[in-house]
């Protein structure tokens, strides 16, 4: 089964890896509240909770092999899709959930900085290229959230497999997409935002009318749209074009891993990033550090495209053979400026709601 970092949650392909802790990484920072690590602390116990969304699948041996190192145990806390956890650290921010945080995603970065939710902390090995927001939000992965067209069935019917956003407005393709409600699912959100940034704000709502004309379904989850809804999941979907991620491609290769059986709308995309931090008034703000330097390590970020299904943020990692074939990632996604989607977040999906849903 497929499962796709952020938005929803599935089966770990799980392999045996091993993983050099380097807590001297938490010498690369401080949280405003003043704490700070020199060399490490060898004698660090406890507990360190992380708060997450339901798709966090990080391999069990890697979490084991931190607890040794650390002398701390981590607990898991899982709230929800990637909106639903920034919504609840910043209602109960004067009773922090947890400690650190993995899976704020920058359609909602800004919110939680604004909200007051973070400690800053920047680690001491962050990679080269990889950029933190706020300094207290360091990325972990990211993901091009995109089309996924079902190759056999386009192959069978005669049809060209779509290539644009227009093209998906195109007649010929009625009744043929399924996407996700981006009030309720964060790729969903992902996709609204790619379409703000090709057709502007005044644009976008014109755009998904031609798309409610083609007979566009919308699902509420991922879960949904990809496993109940796509005739390329092998679950007996009917629809040959979802949304879903550059990298689901890699997932449904054949036996023989000569062709991957769907493909990816490399000009449909808006690119995912989710970040790690230390949340305000942590129990345990030396733990959350250590923890957040522990995704950044070369075994953590080498084992995400296998267990979080996502592109580790150090580009230095190889990647998999099937990724390297399979799962490009766009070379000009859509953008839109963070601080623009926390503006007008809200507005944009009741805009979208009401032209869509009704």
């Amino acid at each position: 089964m497929l499962r796709l970092s952020g938005a929803h949650v599935g089966t770990i392909q799980a392999g045996a890896v091993a993983v050099a802790l380097l807590l001297a990484g938490c010498s690369g920072g401080s949280g405003s509240g003043g704490t700070e690590t020199g060399e490490g602390d060898p004698t660090a116990s406890g507990t360190v909770t992380l708060v997450t969304h339901d798709s966090w699948a990080l391999d069990e041996k890697l979490i084991d092999r931190f607890e040794q190192e650390s002398g701390m145990t981590v607990e898991v806390s899982a709230a929800g899709d990637a909106g639903t956890l920034v919504n609840q650290l910043v209602l109960t921010k004067d009773a922090p959930l947890g400690d650190a945080v993995f899976g704020i995603d920058n359609t909602f970065a800004s919110r939680a900085l604004e909200a007051g939710v973070l400690e800053e902390y920047t680690p001491a090995a962050l990679p080269d290229g990889a950029e933190q927001v706020g300094g207290a939000l360091t990325p972990v992965d990211q993901g091009d959230v995109c089309v996924n067209a079902d190759e056999a069935w386009f192959e069978k019917s005669g049809l060209e497999v779509p290539t644009t956003l227009e093209d998906l407005a195109d007649p010929q393709y009625r009744d043929l997409l399924v996407v996700t409600n981006p009030a309720t699912s964060s790729p969903g959100l992902a996709f609204l935002v790619a379409t703000i940034g090709a057709f502007g704000e005044d644009g976008f709502e014109d755009y998904w009318t031609s798309l409610v004309d083609n007979g566009v379904k919308v699902a509420d989850s991922w879960e949904d749209a990809y496993y109940v809804d796509f005739s390329g999941a092998g679950e007996g979907g009917e629809r040959p074009l979802a949304l879903s991620y550059a990298t689901s491609p890699a997932f449904t290769v054949s036996k023989d891993g000569s062709e991957s059986t769907t493909s990816a709308l490399l000009e449909t995309c808006f690119r995912q990033v989710e970040y790690a931090g230390v949340l305000a008034g942590s129990d345990n703000p030396e733990g959350a550090q250590a923890l957040v330097d522990f995704l950044l390590t070369q075994d953590v970020q080498a084992a995400l495209p296998e267990s979080m299904y996502m592109y580790p943020a150090d580009s230095s990692v190889q990647l998999p053979e099937d990724w390297q074939k399979f799962a490009p990632q766009a070379d000009a996604p859509f953008e839109v400026e963070p601080a623009e989607v926390s503006e007008h977040r809200d507005e944009w999906i009741e805009r979208w709601t009401e032209t869509v849903v009704g």
